[in-house]
């Protein structure tokens, strides 16, 4: 199986062009398999480039312990850089087709190492069955309690294609978002588990956030997770509707777009090399960690 190495900001996937290889049989625990920092390739997620009737292409994810997100942002800019180097698209801009929705990507400033892809992440989801979360009421949801063995939090609830938690903290220096994050991700009002941002806000345009990801852990960039927090920094009242959100790996552009209603994410994506992993083109028998892939 032919792959890229790609990454938004060090949120890093192993990307596969579907459009060459065959179907693969368990993308799940190839994605466990392959995402592994020691014994695989190494990565946040497992991407999964489809043919589509409908857009350009369709993109499948699966995060690092197997199980499939709907969306992720750093990926969509990945994915959207991949089909121009692969010359699949006529212009600078794409539809990609995710489990969430259609996304609209464009390359907006093309550079050899580093392009700058603008996507419309689409308008937020703010009540709470879009969460899921177990309360009562149509939202948006700006304070929820949110008691854990770790401390007690107030988070603001946003689906911006894949469900997050918004908690502002004072200062993010030597807070232990680690503890923090696994505890709320897995908090009993989340029936599904939910994506944790943890926020300081340092002026109205600039936002630092460290993100606890569902099925993923800490990672250095979440594209769904700086619109989400822009989001919820606008709810309620402590940003303006555009922000640079600075997240470990780097900054993305956020613009809440006061007309359509639709959130718009700016920033870089990354090839970083080319590989294979054991596998097979002819559906032979294939093994990798002991473990076969047949094709089918």
């Amino acid at each position: 199986m032919n792959f890229t190495k790609m990454h938004g900001l060090g949120n890093d996937f192993v990307v596969v062009d579907m459009f060459n290889e065959m179907q693969i049989e368990s993308p799940a625990q190839v994605a466990q398999d392959i995402c592994h920092r020691h014994f695989g390739v190494g990565a946040d997620g497992l991407v999964l480039i489809h043919p589509s009737t409908q857009a350009d292409c369709r993109m499948q994810i699966f995060n690092s312990d197997g199980s499939e997100a709907e969306s992720c942002g750093n990926a969509l800019r990945c994915v959207a850089q991949f089909m121009h180097l692969q010359g699949r698209v006529n212009g600078a801009v794409l539809t990609v087709a995710a489990a969430a929705r259609d996304y609209h990507a464009e390359i907006v400033a093309q550079a050899v190492a580093s392009p700058l892809i603008r996507v419309n992440m689409g308008a937020p989801l703010l009540h709470p069955a879009a969460i899921p979360v177990a309360i009562a009421g149509e939202g948006p949801v700006v304070d929820l309690p949110l008691s854990t063995p770790t401390g007690e939090y107030s988070g603001v609830l946003v689906n911006s294609g894949v469900p997050h938690v918004v908690v502002f903290v004072p200062n993010l220096t030597g807070f232990d978002f680690v503890c923090a994050g696994k505890a709320i991700e897995k908090h009993a009002l989340f029936p599904h588990g939910i994506n944790v941002d943890f926020v300081q806000v340092e002026r109205r345009d600039c936002l630092r956030v460290k993100v606890w990801e569902r099925g993923a852990g800490a990672t250095l960039a979440c594209g769904t997770g700086a619109a989400a927090v822009v989001v919820a920094a606008h709810l309620t009242g402590r940003a303006n509707r555009t922000a640079t959100v600075a997240l470990p790996g780097g900054e993305l552009l956020m613009d809440w777009d006061a007309g359509s209603g639709d959130v718009y994410m700016t920033g870089p994506a990354v090839s970083v090399f080319t590989g294979q992993w054991p596998g097979c083109s002819f559906c032979k028998e294939t093994t990798s960690l002991s473990r076969s892939y047949p094709c089918t």
